[in-house]
């Protein structure tokens, strides 16, 4: 977790529309290096959108984001040193189906930082084994369960050595059992220092690992706080009526 007081991600009063649905708005957010922050709230409000910002996935209208010192605006080379240093981890796990696992590893760090193949694939097989399938590396993502190929997608992201790594609900799509075995792995990274801002309703994790929380609520940051105070005490209504319908009480 952080000990860290270098700022990594700057959001200032970032705002976003989808024609006349104003998706966020005025969000301001620092990350710092090796802080871990995990945002949730309601579907719809926000947070996927709000993360997709930051290696410009998403467009926004107004307001900055500043990542490792360069401000992303609609410029292909920022937008490509930005997407250098950050890997992000979907929802539906995004591997390329007709691909086996250790290509869909090696491709971009062969194809997009051009990394010798005998290089990337010693990278991909070590970082498989750090996730628990090495023994998967020449199977196809369908041959896998719904929990391996998360797994598999988190193992990709770390190929490029990113120093933030972006999570968007990467359990929502699994079944219960095997939701562990994907924290796991998170857990792991967080102990060892990656900055990560994770978008998820696992709030078992959060207490965990998280060093700041973030509650949004139709487009806007609702509450900020640690983890205690956060989840003890939570000040706004909202916050209060989120946390009874998630929380088993």
């Amino acid at each position: 977790m952080s000990s860290n007081d270098k700022q990594i991600i700057q959001i200032n009063n970032l705002n976003k529309w989808y024609g006349d649905f104003h998706a966020l708005n005025n969000i301001n957010l620092t990350v710092n290096e090796g802080e871990i922050v995990v945002i949730c709230g309601p579907s719809g409000s926000g947070k996927s959108t709000l993360i997709r910002c930051i290696n410009y996935l998403e467009k926004f209208q107004e307001g900055e984001i500043i990542v490792d010192g360069t401000s992303i605006a609609d410029d292909v080379k920022k937008i490509r040193q930005v997407r250098s240093e950050v890997s992000m981890v979907f929802q539906h796990f995004n591997l390329f189906p007709h691909l086996t696992i250790l290509d869909n590893l090696t491709l971009a760090p062969i194809w997009v930082h051009q990394n010798k193949k005998e290089d990337a694939t010693e990278r991909a097989l070590a970082l498989l084994d750090r996730v628990g399938i090495k023994d998967q590396a020449e199977k196809y993502p369908n041959q896998l369960s719904g929990g391996q190929q998360q797994r598999v997608a988190i193992a990709r992201s770390l190929c490029t050595s990113p120093k933030i790594m972006l999570f968007d609900e990467p359990t929502s799509a699994l079944d219960p059992e095997m939701i562990s075995e994907v924290l796991d792995v998170m857990v792991e990274l967080a102990k060892e220092g990656m900055t990560m801002v994770c978008v998820t309703h696992e709030m078992g994790f959060a207490k965990k690992v998280a060093d700041s929380m973030i509650f949004m609520d139709e487009g806007q940051i609702i509450e900020t706080n640690k983890p205690d105070e956060f989840f003890k005490n939570p000040e706004s209504d909202r916050l209060k009526l989120f946390l009874n319908q998630i929380l088993d009480k």
